[in-house]
C-alpha cells in the first residue's frame, strides 16, 4: 500500500492522467478506433531525445559550460544574469526539465557558498520561468512544441515566426527581472574545475541529436530513427535507455485516449469549439494552469484548426500555477529538499513573477 502512495505522491500527473482515461473508457468503450489515437511518431521523438539528453549529461557537458561560463564571472548583476539565462537558452535544446535538472542544483549549491542564500528563492523561481519560456523557441525544446509541430504538420518557418517574437519579449523582461537580484559585489567564487568526461560518447551523442532533429523536420523516418538511437545507445552506454520519463511518455497515451475519446461525444466536442472559437488562445492558457500545458495540448489539438493561438496559448500558460508547466514541480521538489526551505515564501514568490509573466506574455500576444 506504502508503494502505491508512494508512486500516487511521485507520479501525480500520470495517475490523474490514467484515472480520466479510464472514465473516458466507459463513455467510449474501446474499439478498433483506439489505435488511430496513439502518436507513435511524436512517442519515438521524446523517448529518443530523452535518451540523447540523458547521454549528453552523463558525459558532463552541462557542468563543464556552467563552469566555463561562470569562472571569470565577478559581478553580481552579471552572475545574476548568467544563472537565469543558462536554463533559458539550454532548455530550447535539451527541454526545460532536464535544463532544470542540470542548474538548480548547481545554483543553489553555488549562493550558499557565496552566502548569498537570500537570492536562492527569486533566482530559482527566475530559473524556473526562464526554462519554460526558453523552451517555447523550438520545436523540441518541450513536450507540448513538439506534438503540436508533429500534429499540425509545421514548417519550420511556421514555427519560428510563430514563437521567436514571444521568446524574443520573454528574453528581455527575463534580463531586465534578473539584474537586481544579487548584490552588486560578491564573494569570491570557488568552483570544482570540470571537465567532459567521454569526448568520444559525446560525438555519438551529437551525431545521434543530429538524428532526432532530421526525424523532426520530416527527412529520417521515425522508425528509422528510433532504431538507429536504441541501437547505438545499447551499445555506446545502455544504462542510458533507463534514463527517460518513461512516466512522461504513459502520460502522453493516456491524454491521446482521453483526447480521442472526448472527440467523440458530441456534448464535449460542443463545449470544446465554442470555447475554442471565442478564444483558442486564452482557452489553452486556462487549460494548462489545470491540467498542465502538456495534457491540454493534446486534448485541445482534436478541437480546432488555429495551430498558431493553441501553441502560443499552450506556451504562454506554462506560467501561472505550479502545474501549469510540469518542469515547474521538478523546482519545487529540488527546493523543498533544502535544510531551510521556505515552501510558503517559495509559492507566493513564485505566483506573483508567473503572475506578471503571463500578463505581459498574454497582454502582448492579444495587442500584436
Amino acid at each position: 500500500m506504502k508503494t502505491v502512495i508512494s508512486f500516487i505522491k511521485k507520479e501525480a500527473v500520470l495517475f490523474i492522467s490514467l484515472l480520466c482515461a479510464a472514465a473516458t473508457m466507459f463513455l467510449v468503450p474501446p474499439d478498433a478506433q483506439y489505435i488511430g489515437y496513439i502518436d507513435m511518431h511524436v512517442l519515438s521523438l521524446l523517448l529518443c531525445l530523452m535518451a540523447v539528453v540523458a547521454g549528453f549529461q552523463s558525459c558532463g557537458i552541462f557542468r563543464w559550460l556552467t563552469y566555463v561560463i561562470l569562472k571569470h564571472c565577478k559581478r553580481g548583476k552579471v552572475l545574476g544574469l548568467i544563472l537565469v539565462l543558462l536554463p533559458f537558452f539550454s532548455s530550447m535544446l535539451v527541454t526545460n526539465d532536464v535544463a532544470l535538472l542540470v542548474f538548480v542544483p548547481f545554483t543553489v549549491g553555488l549562493l550558499t557558498e557565496m552566502k548569498c542564500t537570500k537570492a536562492v528563492i527569486p533566482i530559482l523561481v527566475l530559473q524556473t520561468v526562464g526554462a519554460n519560456l526558453g523552451s517555447m523557441a523550438t520545436p523540441v525544446g518541450n513536450p507540448q512544441n513538439l506534438f503540436l509541430y508533429s500534429e499540425y504538420n509545421l514548417s519550420i518557418a511556421e514555427f519560428f515566426c510563430t514563437m521567436l517574437p514571444l521568446t524574443a519579449i520573454s528574453l528581455l523582461t527575463l534580463s531586465i527581472a534578473s539584474l537586481p537580484v544579487l548584490p552588486k559585489k560578491l564573494t569570491d567564487i570557488r568552483l570544482d574545475a570540470e571537465k567532459i568526461k567521454n569526448p568520444i560518447k559525446l560525438t555519438v551523442y551529437a551525431v545521434l541529436f543530429i538524428v532526432c532533429l532530421l526525424t523532426v523536420f520530416h527527412v529520417i523516418h521515425f522508425g528509422i530513427m528510433l532504431g538507429i538511437i536504441v541501437i547505438s545507445i545499447a551499445i555506446t552506454d545502455r544504462r542510458i535507455l533507463a534514463k527517460p520519463d518513461y512516466a512522461l511518455l504513459a502520460t502522453f497515451v493516456c491524454f491521446f485516449i482521453v483526447s480521442g475519446n472526448l472527440g467523440r461525444i458530441d456534448a464535449v466536442n460542443i463545449f470544446l469549439k465554442n470555447l475554442l472559437e471565442k478564444s483558442t488562445l486564452l482557452t489553452a492558457a486556462g487549460a494548462s494552469q489545470i491540467i498542465s500545458n502538456v495534457p491540454a495540448a493534446v486534448l485541445l489539438s482534436g478541437f480546432t484548426d488555429n495551430w498558431k493561438e493553441l501553441i502560443e496559448g499552450v506556451n504562454i500558460g506554462g506560467l501561472g500555477t505550479p502545474i501549469a508547466s510540469l518542469a515547474s514541480l521538478i523546482t519545487l521538489k529540488l527546493y523543498l529538499r533544502l535544510e531551510n526551505a521556505k515552501p510558503g515564501k517559495f509559492i507566493l514568490v513564485f505566483l506573483a513573477v508567473n503572475a506578471v509573466g503571463l500578463a505581459i506574455l498574454l497582454t502582448m500576444t492579444l495587442i500584436f
